[in-house]
Parts: C-alpha cells; sequence; structure tokens
C-alpha cells in the first residue's frame, strides 16, 4: 500500500468518533501481539448480553465503546499475556485505575471512566461500594464477565481445546454472586448457549458486527481541542509501554510544533503537525516490551519487528476519514530524503515539509532522551548528529537550520516535562 503523504485536500475537522474508537482500538489489538481482537470480542459478548437485559439505545452504544477500550491501561506485552492467561491476580486492577485516567482526560468519553475504572472489579465488592452508581457498576460488571470469558477462551484453545464453551460457562457460573452480578450470569449463559454464539466471535464476524453497530446520534469530534485530546490519550498509552518511551510522542510533538511555527506554517498546519507528532508512533504498540527494551543491537527478525511500527501508524491512522494527511505525515517519520528509509522507501518528492519536520524532530527527541543503550545527549551533540545525518542526505537541511538557530528551546521542548519514569508508580 502507497501513502499518500502529497496534494490532499485540507477539509474542515469533522471526524466521525465511532470511526475513531474502533480504528484506534486497532491500535490497542497490536498490545496483543499473538492475540488480537480481544476489545472487538469482549464489546460483541458484552452488547449481545445486555440486549438479552433489554438494553437499548445510547447505554447499548457506551457499552460497546466501553468494551472497545476496557484496556486501553495496558501497554505492556507482558501484562497484555497476564491479562488473557490468567482469571484472576494481584494488580489487575492497575491498568483500570490507568484506563480511567486515560479516558477522564477526553471529554466525548469521559463519561465512560468509571466504566473503566472498576471493570476488573469482584461484585461482592463492588455491589457494596456505595460510591459507585448502579448502572456503571453492571457495565463494569458485565465487561469483567465477558472479558474473563475471552480470557478462558484463550487459555483453554491453547491447551489444545477447539470447543471449551461449556468449559466457559461452567466455570463463570460457579462465580456467580462472587465475581460477577448474578443477572448478568444468567443472561450470558442465554446469549452463549447455541455455538453460534462462540462462532461469531472470529476475526471477520467480530470486525463486521463493529462495524455496523448502531450508532446513535453519531457523535462527531468536530473541535481541535478534542482530537488533540484524543491523539495525547493515545500519546500517553504508547509512551507508557517504557521508561525509555515515556514522554516521547509528546516531547515529538512539542518539537514538531514548535519547529512548524519556526517554519511560518499557518495555525492549522502546525496543529495538525503536533497531533501526526503525538500519534507517529501509535503502531509501536506492537513492538514487544523485550525489543523495545534491548540494549543489545537488534538482529534481522527483531529491527523487522520494529521497522513495521511506522506502517502500522500509518495504516491505522489512515482508516479515519479526515485524518489521511496526518497519517501520511507520521508513517514516514522514518523515510529519508535518499530513499533509504522505511516503510515506504520514499524519495525526496515524495515527503511534504511536515513530514520532514517530524523526522527531524522525532530523531532529535530520541536522542537526548535516555534509552537502554545509551545516556540522553546534550544539545550541542544531538546537533552534531542531526548535521551528520543532513549530509548523509537522511533529513532536511532547512529544518535542521531551523534546530540550530533555536537550539535550547528544542531542547527543552524534547525532553520530559513529568520526569522520567511510567505514571502511577512504575512499571506493571
Amino acid at each position: 500500500m502507497d501513502a499518500p503523504v502529497t496534494n490532499l485536500s485540507v477539509s474542515g475537522l469533522d471526524i466521525d468518533l465511532r470511526e475513531a474508537i474502533c480504528c484506534l482500538t486497532e491500535a490497542l489489538n497490536l498490545v496483543g501481539v499473538d492475540e488480537r481482537q480481544h476489545g472487538e470480542r469482549v464489546a460483541c459478548m458484552a452488547t449481545e448480553t445486555a440486549r438479552r437485559l433489554g438494553w437499548q439505545g445510547e447505554a447499548l452504544s457506551d457499552l460497546l465503546h466501553a468494551g472497545l477500550l476496557h484496556d486501553c491501561g495496558v501497554s505492556s506485552t507482558r501484562v497484555h499475556a497476564r491479562l488473557v492467561s490468567e482469571l484472576d491476580w494481584d494488580g489487575s486492577e492497575r491498568h483500570c485505575k490507568i484506563g480511567a485516567a486515560y479516558l477522564g482526560s477526553f471529554r466525548p468519553l469521559a463519561h465512560l471512566a468509571p466504566v473503566i475504572r472498576w471493570h476488573h472489579s469482584h461484585w461482592s465488592v463492588l455491589s457494596a461500594n456505595t460510591d459507585v452508581d448502579e448502572k456503571i457498576a453492571l457495565m463494569s460488571n458485565l465487561i469483567y464477565l465477558v472479558d474473563r470469558a475471552d480470557a478462558l477462551l484463550a487459555q483453554y484453545r491453547r491447551g489444545g481445546d477447539p470447543a471449551p464453551f461449556d468449559r466457559i460457562r461452567d466455570k463463570l457460573a460457579s462465580l456467580s454472586g462472587a465475581f460477577f452480578a448474578p443477572s448478568l450470569v444468567d443472561a450470558f449463559l442465554e446469549c452463549s448457549r447455541g455455538e453460534a454464539f462462540w462462532l461469531a466471535l472470529e476475526p471477520l464476524d467480530v470486525a463486521e458486527y463493529v462495524f455496523h453497530f448502531d450508532n446513535p446520534g453519531a457523535p462527531r469530534i468536530e473541535s481541535r481541542r478534542d482530537l488533540h485530546d484524543l491523539a495525547s490519550l493515545f500519546a500517553h498509552i504508547v509512551d507508557a509501554k517504557s521508561p525509555y518511551t515515556y514522554e516521547h510522542s509528546r516531547g515529538v510533538a512539542r518539537l514538531a510544533s514548535r519547529l512548524a511555527q519556526l517554519d511560518g506554517l499557518s495555525d492549522e498546519r502546525v496543529c495538525q503537525v503536533e497531533i501526526a507528532g503525538l500519534l507517529h508512533d501509535l503502531g509501536k504498540l506492537g513492538v514487544p516490551d523485550e525489543i523495545l527494551e534491548s540494549s543489545a543491537p537488534l538482529d534481522h527478525d527483531s529491527r523487522a519487528i520494529m521497522h513495521r511500527h511506522s506502517y502500522d501508524t500509518f495504516r491505522i491512522l489512515h482508516r479515519i476519514r479526515g485524518m489521511e494527511e496526518i497519517a501520511g505525515w507520521a508513517g514516514c517519520h522514518h523515510e529519508t530524503l535518499i530513499g533509504d528509509g522505511y516503510p515506504f522507501q520514499y524519495e525526496a518528492s515524495r515527503l511534504p515539509r511536515e513530514a520532514r519536520i517530524i523526522a527531524v524532530a522525532d530523531v532529535f527527541q530520541a536522542l537526548a532522551q535516555d534509552r537502554p543503550y545509551r545516556k540522553g545527549m546534550s544539545p550541542q551533540d544531538v546537533l552534531s548528529l542531526l548535521v551528520k545525518m543532513r549530509d548523509d542526505g537522511k533529513l532536511d537541511g532547512e529544518v535542521v537550520a531551523l534546530v540550530a538557530g533555536d537550539l535550547q528551546a528544542c531542547y527543552e521542548a524534547a525532553m520530559p516535562k513529568e520526569g522520567n519514569g511510567l505514571p502511577w508508580g512504575g512499571a506493571e
């Protein structure tokens, strides 16, 4: 597939919120590496169970969105592996708190933050918590119920059982009243009685289900602030994969925005460049933790996995209508002017100014920040390497000149603002 990064029209901001949620759910799927579409299966099972209970309209739509995004607090491939391989474990609630904080920062979905917060809480505890609204409690617990159904499905299939449906139903029934609300368990058992319920969880079926799900009110993202907040939310998720990437996306975005301003781009263009900077590493969610944190040179296979992240960024963002141009710039942040970059190997004529700015900002921030294999570099040392890459034909000379003329301010824009560590008390 070719990235259409040039000659795209710029229209007023009008993005379908459901479309953005569905496409960005694909980014969360990458964390699963070999266990994809967990969010979609949870959303499908939850909404079908809720229909049996008589839920309608916005309640169903909210449940779908919460199901798709319920694991937005998980960036680590190691943590994801535990979530799909163990029924219950100490510490599982931490990603709920993180996910709730993320969603709470995005106005159009902030009302779902409490649902995410409690989606690993046992019903015996949750139902006694007078601070949690009953509707929120039921929605959270329903997501927990089907989330564990999907985890059990993965576990049993790995154990060699191709159709463990009755085993799953029996296990969840045994937890009624303790882990899960009895009314939810009863409705789930009714829904899942037939084999078709489970067969409909195949990849093409769940994708089709989510795509055609009723969208009451068809909510839109129409303000720059909301789009920026959504991009920031996903930048947090990506950067939280490792202490060595913490604040990387936001540092790239701040620096790219500054360079775009220095370059005289319009306010609209500066805003778009900043959003592309926030989202440029979205595909890195699919890079296993051990590769991202390796202190040794990567072998051929590991480099191939690392290299595909920029293509995954482009692929996911390009599906959101209204963000095609941003997708192109973000997906090209590892291209070079002499055509030996990745993933498209474009030459200079295919790379617009905005993509070149993001490429320089990405290199600058990565060099300035600590990495597993070296300490962060000083501003002057960073500039020296940028100049060398310019001389080698890798980076745009005019953009590098903007850095040279504003070096200290560029360094301050690129560096982390919240400390070098993961939010909420360190790694899981």
